[in-house]
Order: C-alpha cells, then sequence, then structure tokens
C-alpha cells in the first residue's frame, strides 16, 4: 500500500513573527501601550548609555594655584586637558555671555609650559582617559601654614593618591575615611590633600 502525501503546501507555507514566539501576545505588543513601555525601555537604555560614558568633572579647591600648578603639573606629571569641559560643554551660553568664547572675553590671560590659565578658569588637567581634574583657588590655609587641598570626591583624591605613589613622592596617610593624606614635594613643603564630607 503506497498512501501519497502532497508536501508542497506545508514547505510554502510563509513564516511569521508569531510562529517563532507562539506566547507572546502581539495583539498587546503593539497597542499603544506596549509602545509606549518599548520607547520607555529604549530611554532608559539610551539615559545608562550617555551617564555611563559621560565625561567626570573632579573639582579640587586649592590655596596657592602656582604652588598647585608645581604638584600637579611637575610632581605628579598630569597633562593638561586639550578642551576643558566647560568648554565642551560651553555653559557660560546658558549664563548669559551668549555666544562669545571664553578665550576671547579673557583680558590677561598667562601662559605656562603647558596649560592656559586664566585667573577664574583655574588648571584643566586630564586625570584619566574621560576623567578631568579642575583646580580652582579657594581653599584655606592649614595647620602650620602648610597648603591645603580640598576635595568632595573621594574617587579623586584615591586617583592622586595613586598618582603619588606611581611618581615615588614622600607621603603619609592620615586618615581613609574621609580621606586625608601629606604630600612633601621636592622643595620640603607639605601640601595636605583632604576630602570633605558634604
Amino acid at each position: 500500500m503506497v498512501i501519497a502525501a502532497n508536501l508542497i503546501p506545508f514547505l510554502l507555507r510563509p513564516f511569521t513573527l508569531a510562529s517563532f514566539l507562539p506566547s507572546l501576545p502581539l495583539d498587546s505588543l503593539f497597542s499603544t501601550q506596549g509602545i509606549m513601555i518599548i520607547l520607555l525601555a529604549a530611554y532608559a537604555g539610551a539615559m545608562w548609555m550617555f551617564l555611563t560614558s559621560a565625561p567626570k568633572v573632579y573639582t579640587v579647591m586649592v590655596s596657592d594655584l602656582e604652588i598647585a600648578r608645581q604638584l600637579y603639573e611637575g610632581l605628579l606629571d598630569l597633562p593638561a586637558a586639550e578642551v576643558p569641559l566647560h568648554y565642551y560643554y560651553n555653559y557660560e551660553q546658558t549664563i548669559g555671555a551668549t555666544g562669545i568664547d571664553p578665550l576671547y572675553i579673557s583680558t590677561s590671560p598667562s601662559w605656562s609650559n603647558k596649560t592656559m590659565n586664566n585667573s577664574n578658569d583655574g588648571l584643566w588637567y586630564q586625570l584619566k582617559k574621560n576623567t578631568q581634574l579642575h583646580i580652582i583657588t579657594g581653599g584655606s590655609i592649614g595647620t602650620r601654614n602648610q597648603q591645603r587641598h580640598v576635595c568632595f570626591d573621594h574617587d579623586c583624591l584615591e586617583l592622586i593618591l595613586m598618582r603619588v605613589e606611581i611618581r615615588g613622592l614622600k607621603f603619609k596617610i592620615r586618615n581613609q575615611k574621609p580621606l586625608n593624606f601629606l604630600v612633601k614635594d621636592y622643595e620640603g613643603r607639605v601640601i595636605e590633600l583632604a576630602e570633605v564630607n558634604g
């Protein structure tokens, strides 16, 4: 006995998305609520990608900008930031100076061998690939008339401490939490780097 079967209708059957995902209710997926959920998930993913790859700026307040320049450029050998992030984000336009580059506003820029310094801009260094260090004045003199550098970010001071260790400078850790350590430069000055809990 021979049974004849026609296989052509089975081979030419069109495949749809529902044939691969039979348990997924496609009518609810493509409804208004389903599309809103998909868009919100895509937005959350895009924001997460942006925030994890966004550049970081750590700010350190120092008591003397010139001594800080000698420490960060000379002893720690930090490279100057090619484009400081405040120029990149152009925040001057949001506070009223519309359309004018801050480089042209400055009346007396002073040039060092690596860094352009305006008195109100401070110093900008590249700490890591996507991380910059902004040095500004505003720190107070420490005990025994020593230089004091103050920061609100623990991670920033850890990166600076690691750089101090790599460069072989003399240092003494006074406290771990909040991080506080002393660095001695080649001229015998003691510089205190302190984390401020805020």
